[in-house]
Formats: C-alpha cells, structure tokens, sequence
C-alpha cells in the first residue's frame, strides 16, 4: 500500500510516523484491536519475595464489559489465555458488565470457565446495571468477591492476603474497613476498580494494587490517553505501574490494566491500548526477568470534587429506582 508522504518537522508528521511504526497498522484493527490479547508479566513487591518461600503466579483481568460490544469469542479467548498460564490465582476488578443485565448468563459462564480460584471486586458498571445482581451472578460461578474486605488463601503451603475494594467512582469504597485485622507478617495483594485507592492502601502495607476503569484510554498514540485521562479527567494512573516496588509502607505500586472489554465504543489504537492479561509472578523481584513496561511516577491528578460525586452516588440510586419501577409494572402487568 503505498503511503502518502509528509512533510518533515511538521506536528502531523510526527504523528503520522507513529502510526504508521505502530505493530497493528492496519486500518481493519484499528477497531476494538482485532481479537488480539497482549500478555504482559511482571514481577511482585520485594516484600512479597522476602515473605514467599514459593512463589505465585497471579493472573489479572479486568474490565470485560461483558455484553454486545465486545465478541464473545474475545471473551473465551481471555479465558483460555488466563487458564494456559496455569495461575495459581485469578483477580478481576470490575467492570464485568455494560449497561444492564442481559449478559448476567453469558457471565457466569465465562467465570465458572476460569481452572483457578477467581476473586473479584466491582466496579462502576456493575453498580449501574446492578451491583447486587452482578455479584450473585459472581458468586453463583465459584467466584469470591470482596465487598471492602480481606481474605487469606493458602496457595502451595504458604498465605496470602487479598484486600478487595467496592468501586469508589461510585462512592462504595471503605478502604478502612477492608483492610481491618490485616496482619503485616503475611504478603498482601489489593483490588480496587479506581486505582486511586492504593494510595490508601499503601498507608496500611498493601503493596501491591491491581486496578483497572481507564481501559488505557484506548487511544494511546501521542499520549493522548494521558491528556484525556490525566489533565482532563484528573487521574493519577492510567495504565502500567506506578509507584515502587521495592521501598516499605507507606509506599507501594499500582497496576492498572488495560482491560478485555469495552463499554461504548470498542475503539483501541497503540500498543499500550490492546487488551491485556497481566501476570504477576509474586515472590520474584523487580529486575528478575523481562518486564513490559518500567515503573512510572504518577501523573498529578485531580480528585473528584464533592458534588460530583455526590452526582454519582444519586447517579446509582436513580438507576436502581428505574429498574425496581420496572419490575413493578410488570409484576402488575401479570397479575393482570
């Protein structure tokens, strides 16, 4: 295909360059990435290796988004990519719906497939289609979720803390109720939708946090995930890991995922925008092995302001009174 030149220098060459460089130009794939899943490893906190005396592998997904938007078939095919890594643990930080509950099947199905232990945490979308309905689904699948509390496994002999958050964008994270009766003696992992949170998590000897929502802003060419994401929206994180992995509390690091699903538009153009499975080898130290992205400092950030939050917590309750609307039409219509 022949290209058409650009001007050297000029902003739209740079720009161009960048496309046309990326691994996935073809205008074909620009859309929702192809069936493509990026798998992408890392290795834990230094704590967890100097408190691990084997070590676990963690497989993290996150916003599936489980409905019309996103093919089925990219969603069996996560599935199997998780299970051919044969993790020791599964997290999955919410977001498993997009607008309702007519997936709520199709749901169940995908995480009753996962050949591990599955622990989850919700997010906005759950709570807007139905957080209670979302996380019996969860459950009726073997799934644990984690509604601001902790839990310990106990995976090859040894334990392990999972500290879970529900989703604070929708004003349901408790960061000091989940992480009540922690023990510092044992490896801790967190799970929160907005990773925000770790930084509260952090303070109590989380450290490590799994997180997703950004999607990577699915538009990662010129940084302008970044722009959207970061100086717009005001998010300190939005995709890889920030913070570090090798210093004690209250320091920590985050990873932010960049997810399965989509929940509007299946829109993903750059490398840091594909959709991604993330495997954490808890107990190897930073530097170990080949990581696909270093740790990066957090961009500024803006928390939400009071009343826009307060816009979103009303936000769930007036979805929530819709839906119950509606249920009691019918139930009348049947009596009928």
């Amino acid at each position: 295909m022949a290209r058409t030149p650009v001007r050297d220098g000029s902003p739209e060459a740079g720009l161009a360059a960048r496309i046309l460089r990326a691994r996935a130009w073809n205008p074909l794939k620009l859309i929702d990435g192809g069936d493509h899943i990026e798998l992408r490893r890392f290795a834990g906190p230094v704590r967890h290796a100097e408190l691990l005396t084997h070590p676990l592998r963690v497989a993290h997904v996150t916003d599936i988004h489980v409905g019309r938007i996103t093919p089925m078939a990219v969603q069996r095919a996560a599935v199997d990519l998780v299970n051919a890594q044969s993790p020791d643990l599964v997290v999955i930080t919410g977001d498993f719906v997009c607008h309702s509950q007519l997936y709520l099947d199709p749901l169940a199905e995908l995480i009753a497939a996962y050949r591990s232990p599955v622990i989850c945490v919700l997010g906005n979308h759950d709570h807007w289609a139905g957080g209670a309905e979302v996380r019996r689904t969860l459950q009726r699948a073997g799934a644990l979720v984690l509604d601001n509390a902790h839990t310990t496994l106990t995976l090859h002999n040894q334990q392990l803390q999972v500290v879970g958050l529900d989703d604070a964008y929708t004003g349901h994270a408790d960061w000091q109720r989940a992480v009540h009766g922690l023990r510092p003696d044992l490896p801790t992992l967190g799970l929160s939708h907005i990773a925000e949170e770790a930084d509260r998590l952090w303070s109590a000897g989380v450290s490590l946090v799994l997180s997703g929502h950004t999607h990577a802003g699915q538009v990662t060419l010129a940084r302008l995930n970044e722009l959207a994401l970061g100086r717009v929206i005001g998010h300190r994180y939005i995709h890889g890991i920030y913070g570090t992995r090798t210093a004690t509390p209250p320091s920590g690091a985050v990873y932010v995922g960049a997810g399965i699903g989509a929940a509007v538009i299946p829109l993903r153009i750059g490398e840091r925008a594909r959709r991604e499975v993330a495997i954490f080898e808890l107990g190897a130290t930073p530097g170990s092995f080949p990581e696909h992205h270093d740790e990066q400092p957090a961009l500024p950030g803006r928390p939400p302001s009071e009343r826009r939050q307060a816009k979103r917590i009303q936000a769930v309750e007036d979805k929530q009174a819709r839906r119950e609307r509606k249920a009691a039409r019918k139930a009348r219509r049947e009596d009928e």
